[in-house]
């Protein structure tokens, strides 16, 4: 199941959407780190769940900034 599905990432605000993406970006961090360490994985499909929902946010808020230039320029 997907952390945050698109919908929800397009109702967001670019405050909202950076705070997520910072959480995302630690989180992702430390399961990489718990690998590395050679804890045991408590999801392993975990970090694909985290990787694809940074790039949902990255995506959308590329396409909003890109609205915003067409409707500005």
């Amino acid at each position: 199941m997907a952390i945050l599905r698109t919908k929800e990432i397009r109702e967001m605000n670019e405050k909202d959407l950076d705070k997520k993406l910072n959480e995302l970006k630690l989180e992702l961090a430390k399961e990489k780190a718990n690998i590395n360490i050679g804890a045991s994985v408590t999801s392993p499909g975990r970090i694909k769940e985290i990787k694809r929902a940074i790039a949902r946010i990255e995506t959308i808020k590329r396409e909003k900034q890109l609205e915003v230039r067409k409707a500005n320029g």
